[in-house]
């Protein structure tokens, strides 16, 4: 706490002004309608709710709409007015904006749409050409969470790091940038922020090995106008930008030595970039280490500022105000990059400018916005067993001993998990009701320290300091059926003042969709099984479900046109859980996965086409020909290189092929050609060629079949049949990592 303070008074004013390499004449877009009338004066207010502007609204990033057409007494009424389907069958995370009657949104691999949002026709599509080998470095999949609107253009991040400026009317590219050094695992998913005519974007890699930053550009040129890291320069040098002093500061937080040194400490801003126009300051949402690992790390020595932190910005220069670090020498992936809402409440009778936040780590956060103190932190997720609360003088938590599982040396399961109590899915607060709706999860994962040198740092594949190759099921069909049915998800309307739940609703499964409330006493989620439901703001009672045949991820967004209010929402699974759960995403592996973009009003009628559920059809496995040590050997690989896309014990999540199901499986000359050869490279899915042997290769298509046979016995969701003779023995030796 005393280094906050000392860091606010002590940090004089540092910035860049380095001008964009591709830098191009910038034409003036701004106008009195079309996008070309988003400027500060809408982005403040939100206007009357005819738009939804921004990602979050507002400023405010509240989530909350004030419109009222579609309320709980109507809300029974809503129909589908249009949908259109998307290209790709990945995540599908944008929350769709809408102004003056044009919907933008953002699909996989950093693509823009745009419609018209009474009719649904389509009036342009922007493919910046990603390249799809760049997929194996995004760590939750080729996501993206939108666009930003300012002044007539729209600003897009993409999967390879660029930060674009397109022309709202055309699609038209105006400017470029590459934002991130390109020989290195960085990415970028989350949507843009525009302020003060300056354009605001992070990235993600942490997964990888990576050092975060924000960077600041000029809105109609690109130029760069600063950039702020969020961990120190591993070199001990100064990097000549708006951060410097602060990194400074906080270096003694970092040890000496440790693998931070080689892999940048993390620490990326890969989502929550809020605007306070209140007080005039920016918040970053800085995620975890690289590695995880704080005994690796940072040699089990320091808070590693500003990992899991809140850093508060002038976002006029990037100099550092303040931070609130939620979890210090954060170890479990416990990222504080979750979406941030401001408000102002009235706690202990006193009026209080505040911010809010329910991150991975279990507990929701109230900090004061004036100075970064905590307010109130309160378990909103049931189990939660890294640490039993927070002590209020200091603003730290009371650890469980046990939950540092470096310092132990025993491996321990922890409650939330990676995977998080809450994820990126939009939270959203409603002033009527005073109540936050968070779009929660219990799932829980066992940490291990490494065991073995495969776990070192790879040049492809997640570098987090864990024993990935042991953190598959176990071959006890109970213990599955357990983590199945323990693995589930929640919605909590949580009041911030009073500390606590208010109400909550309960699903069979985890990643269900992000929240959106409005005026009108509802709250809109979609659920990973396939429905949009609506709730009364207030009470949590249901009183709205449309099936749309997929599972919801992402949040929506609400508008008029004309005199009719419309919700969109965007449909289809993917993201960090899907690919890397396997088995415990449960009921949800089995509904289709059909990206579609959905709209509705009250007294909609069309009607979706049906969709085939999951590939069913029983399979015919090869022969189980493997030695116990053959596949030992190919589980520790698989789950170092593969189990992040194909899932825990390569079970699947509907995403990407579940290879206990594939065809390769029997046939090592194509399965050699895809891993080693690279066949699938346009596809994303790269060579491992320079990481795998081609004998490491086929002792992971031998555990796979190893797998799928125990799954074909143990589980009957598995859905596969007796297997065929071999043809021929494995050509693999034994002995061979």
């Amino acid at each position: 706490m005393q280094l906050r303070y000392a860091l606010a008074a002590a940090l004089a004013l540092t910035s860049c002004n380095t001008a964009a390499t591709n830098d191009t004449a910038a034409a003036d877009r701004s106008g009195t309608t079309g996008a070309g009338r988003v400027n500060a004066a809408l982005l403040t207010s939100g206007g009357d709710g005819r738009d939804w502007a921004m990602t979050g609204y507002n400023y405010q990033e509240q989530r909350y709409s004030p419109l009222t057409q579609i309320n709980a007494g109507n809300v029974g009424q809503l129909g589908l007015a249009w949908y259109a389907d998307m290209p790709d069958a990945r995540g599908q995370e944008a929350t769709p904006i809408v102004i003056d009657g044009k919907l933008f949104v953002t699909g996989p691999w950093s693509k823009v749409f745009a419609y018209d949002a009474g009719t649904g026709q389509k009036l342009w599509e922007f493919d910046p050409g990603v390249n799809k080998e760049k997929g194996v470095q995004a760590c939750c999949d080729v996501v993206n969470r939108g666009v930003a609107a300012w002044k007539g253009r729209l600003y897009l991040g993409t999967i390879d790091g660029r930060l674009i400026a397109l022309d709202a009317a055309t699609g038209k590219q105006d400017w470029s940038i590459q934002t991130t050094d390109n020989s290195k695992p960085y990415t970028i998913t989350g949507a843009p922020r525009v302020v003060k005519d300056m354009v605001m974007i992070g990235n993600g890699g942490a997964e990888f090995g990576v050092r975060g930053y924000v960077t600041a550009y000029d809105a109609a040129t690109g130029a760069k106008k600063w950039r702020f890291y969020t961990v120190p320069n591993p070199t001990g040098a100064k990097d000549g930008e708006a951060s410097d002093a602060a990194m400074a500061k906080v270096a003694p937080t970092w040890s000496k030595n440790g693998q931070w040194k080689q892999s940048g400490g993390g620490g990326t801003v890969w989502d929550s970039i809020v605007y306070d126009a209140e007080l005039d300051q920016l918040y970053l949402g800085v995620g975890n280490g690289s590695p995880w690992n704080h005994g690796l790390r940072s040699e089990g020595q320091g808070d590693n500022l500003f990992l899991s932190s809140i850093v508060a910005l002038k976002p006029d220069t990037g100099q550092y105000v303040w931070h609130y670090q939620e979890t210090p020498g954060e170890t479990w992936d416990f990222t504080a990059t979750q979406p941030i809402n401001l408000a102002t409440l009235i706690i202990g009778g006193q009026q209080r400018r505040v911010l809010m936040q329910a991150p991975k780590n279990g507990f929701f956060y109230v900090v004061d916005r004036t100075n970064g103190k905590l307010v109130n932190a309160g378990q909103f997720i049931p189990g939660v067993n890294w640490a039993t609360g927070y002590d209020m003088k200091t603003g730290r938590p009371i650890e469980n001993p046990a939950s540092r599982f470096y310092k132990t040396g025993k491996p321990f399961v922890a409650v939330p998990s990676a995977i998080a109590a809450h994820n990126w899915q939009p939270m959203s607060f409603n002033p009527k009701a005073g109540l936050a709706y968070i779009p929660a999860q219990i799932v829980g994962s066992a940490y291990l320290n490494p065991s073995s040198p495969l776990d070192a740092a790879k040049p492809i594949g997640f570098n987090v300091g864990q024993d990935l190759g042991n953190a598959m099921y176990p071959r006890d069909p109970a213990a599955v059926k357990a983590a199945i049915a323990g693995a589930t998800g929640r919605l909590v309307a949580w009041d911030p003042v009073a500390n606590k739940a208010r109400w909550t609703v309960d699903y069979p499964t985890p990643w269900n969709g992000g929240t959106m409330t409005t005026a009108g006493n509802l709250v809109f989620q979609g659920t990973a099984l396939g429905e949009l439901r609506a709730y009364t703001a207030d009470t949590g009672k249901q009183v709205f479900s449309y099936p749309v045949g997929t599972g919801i991820m992402a949040g929506a967004s609400t508008f008029m046109i004309g005199n009719e209010q419309y919700v969109a929402v965007l449909a289809g699974r993917g993201g960090a859980l899907p690919l890397s759960i396997g088995y415990a995403i449960g009921k949800a592996r089995d509904v289709p996965n059909v990206p579609r973009l959905l709209v509705f009003k009250l007294g909609g009628t069309v009607q979706l086409p049906g969709t085939q559920p999951q590939d069913s059809t029983p399979v015919t496995l090869p022969a189980n020909t493997a030695t116990p040590q053959q596949v030992a050997q190919g589980q520790a690989l698989f789950g170092r290189y593969c189990q992040v896309c194909h899932g825990a014990s390569a079970g699947g999540g509907g995403v990407l092929p579940n290879l206990q199901r594939s065809g390769t499986l029997a046939d090592a000359d194509t399965w050699k050609a895809i891993l080693i050869d690279g066949m699938l490279k346009d596809k994303g899915m790269v060579s491992f060629a320079r990481v795998l042997t081609p004998e490491q290769a086929q002792l992971i298509r031998l555990y796979v079949i190893d797998e799928a046979h125990w799954a074909q016995k143990n589980l009957a969701s598995t859905k596969t049949v007796a297997p065929a003779p071999a043809a021929q023995k494995s050509p693999v030796p034994t002995g061979v990592r």
